[in-house]
């Protein structure tokens, strides 16, 4: 379905208005101090941050949300275009341009004539479109080593052993059974403990990272993901967190290990019981 012309033009309009006042911020001339400061690379963080928050606000369900936080990511994107300007590097038209340019390119199912069957084809067609624009061979560009420096170059750390990992057992670098994966948990924990005992910090993160990588394998095993695994903890500790500070009459730090530990024990009691309470009611919406 295309957009009107009349929605077409309030969304150039509204875009117009951000890059305007994205300008104005960075405008020498009554600009805003901080935006002024920020470089390519000193927003890098931001863009991270902000696209996390997308994907949180995706699986929150809520529009209203995800329509903020989709903002947020758009400003990222045309604060690192005005700074490329204000560089004399280019500009957001030629950011736009391209990736309009490269989707019709690599959709000639859509923009030409080409005939697709299935999404196999699509995919297939999109890589050997790639490896042209690139001066290769398919042979070349669908080689195991480049894409996984790919993911290990540009996606977050643990992100990055996912795909590793599943890339990596499809080609046949695999255990035979679970038995196998455990075992190198084992060995990976061994060496980690005794790289602990050695004053070499380089050697500690190496074997560290080993455990990690062992870790997200496990968890490829049984079929669970480590980024929601990771992230569902990171929330049930500000929870209980949250919940002790909430009864505590002084800072933390105050307390002891043995008190901060007793009241740990009774928010995660707390916080279980209100969770269980909200599943009977799911279950059984009549109850009070």
């Amino acid at each position: 379905m295309s957009l009107s012309s009349e929605t077409s033009q309030a969304i150039l309009a509204a875009l117009d208005r951000l890059v305007a006042v994205v300008a104005q911020l960075r405008s020498p001339q009554g600009g805003c101090p901080w935006d002024l400061a920020q470089t390519a690379e000193s927003l890098i963080p931001y863009v991270i941050e902000e696209a996390y928050e997308v994907v949180d606000a995706i699986r929150s369900g809520d529009s209203d949300h995800l329509a903020e936080e989709l903002g947020d990511l758009l400003l990222q994107v045309v604060l690192q275009a005005q700074v490329a300007t204000d560089n004399n590097q280019f500009t957001l038209k030629e950011v736009a341009d391209g990736i309009a340019a490269k989707l019709i390119r690599r959709h000639p199912h859509v923009f030409g004539d080409v005939e697709v069957q299935n999404v196999e084809e699509v995919h297939l067609n999109w890589e050997q479109i790639k490896a042209q624009e690139k001066g290769e061979t398919l042979a070349e560009t669908q080689r195991l080593s480049r894409k996984l420096k790919r993911y290990a170059r540009s996606l977050p750390p643990l992100l990055a052993s996912e795909k590793i990992s599943k890339k990596a057992a499809k080609a046949g670098f695999e255990w035979e059974n679970s038995e196998g994966v455990w075992q190198k948990f084992d060995e990976e924990l061994a060496e980690f403990k005794e790289a602990l005992a050695t004053e070499d910090k380089a050697h500690q993160e190496a074997e560290l990272g080993d455990l990690f990588f062992t870790l997200v394998n496990i968890a490829r095993w049984y079929n669970l993901d480590p980024s929601a695994a990771l992230q569902g903890t990171n929330k049930r500790f500000i929870q209980r967190l949250e919940a002790m500070e909430m009864v505590c009459d002084r800072p933390l730090n105050d307390y002891t290990i043995e008190e901060l530990e007793a009241m740990w024990q009774q928010a995660k009691k707390k916080l279980a019981q209100e969770a269980a309470s909200r599943q009977e009611k799911l279950i059984n919406p009549q109850t009070n």
